[in-house]
């Protein structure tokens, strides 16, 4: 019984979390975009501005839940749905520390990697139900986006899984008490890293809704609540990749005693939180095709390259 109570509470602990984390990352972004761009953030609404958060939630609440006429409306409606259902997925194999975990897959890079490919649906089904071209557009963008850099995203972590010889996430984390898998894959940390911002399109690779192009992409027609969980969904992301980059290559919660556990792994991941926040400030949009170029005509051959130097390597130490 106390088992079954703490599992239940592990779960709605780290939901409530993440969805705090989520609504706050809108005062976070705002505040250190003006920081970086030397000007004024949000400082009106409550003090230093946060209650903007509760401002801009109630005001997604109580807009006008308009579905087209002309779009397909069951789909319409789901699409949404699909993105943060698989990203809060995705989170159910993370350890925060030793016993904050809801469960413990022996493949959990292959389901983290399967959740992150399910979530291409959700931009694909919700630009095509709204029947408007410009969403079409940004969701044929965000398809060919996301599932080229899956394919760089999975070959990336290969060497790691070499190196630990597990694709259990806490395996993984215990495996770097000596030694972060940064330091002896830091080819296979910046690719992971690139395509973790190209699978939640943000910028400077937010190609499928970029607005001076196709006005809001994928999700043009969405408003209200059905808007925010796409908008809920992107900074979840941010925190995924975040937290993933933290759990494979920067030791998960492993650090010096004077913090606990989860104190270091909350750290580590909001560092690449305001990185990503940072790259948005300071990163200029690319082509679609220079985005397409790069991915397949250079990450693929660097990620091959380090995926066969790691496995020799890996060879030549066992022998």
């Amino acid at each position: 019984m106390n088992e079954t109570l703490t599992y239940i509470l592990t779960i709605v602990g780290e939901l409530f979390s993440l969805l705090t984390l989520a609504a706050l990352l809108i005062w976070v972004e705002r505040r250190m975009l003006a920081l970086w761009q030397d000007r004024l953030g949000p400082n009106r609404a409550g003090p230093f501005g946060l209650f903007i958060v509760v401002a801009d939630t109630l005001k997604l609440f109580f807009k006008e839940d308009w579905i087209p006429p002309f779009s397909e409306k069951a789909v319409f409606v789901i699409a949404p749905a699909i993105l943060v259902i698989t990203v809060l997925l995705s989170f159910t194999i993370i350890p925060f520390a030793p016993g904050i975990l809801i469960t413990d897959f022996n493949i959990g890079i292959l389901f983290f990697l399967a959740m992150s490919s399910l979530g291409v649906y959700s931009i694909v089904l919700g630009g095509w139900a709204s029947n408007n071209k410009y969403s079409l557009l940004g969701a044929l963008r965000g398809a060919s986006q996301m599932i080229s850099y899956e394919v760089f995203m999975g070959l990336s972590l290969m060497g790691v899984v070499m190196l630990s010889g597990s694709f259990s996430l806490r395996d993984i984390v215990e495996a770097q008490r000596n030694h972060w898998f940064i330091l002896l894959q830091p080819v296979g940390f910046v690719i992971f890293f690139i395509a973790g911002i190209a699978e939640t399109h943000r910028l400077p690779f937010d190609i499928p809704e970029a607005e001076s192009e196709l006005v809001a992409g994928f999700h043009s027609e969405y408003s209200s609540m059905k808007f925010g969980m796409f908008f809920i969904g992107e900074y979840l992301g941010i925190t995924l990749i975040s937290a993933m980059v933290t759990t494979l290559f920067l030791g998960g919660w492993l650090g010096p005693e004077f913090l606990p556990p989860i104190c270091w792994f909350a750290l580590k991941t909001f560092a690449f939180i305001l990185f990503f926040i940072l790259l948005r400030a300071s990163l200029p949009r690319p082509r679609y095709d220079q985005l397409m170029g790069y991915g397949w005509k250079v990450l693929l051959p660097v990620t091959l390259l380090n995926l066969l130097v790691t496995g020799a390597v890996v060879l030549l130490l066992k022998n």
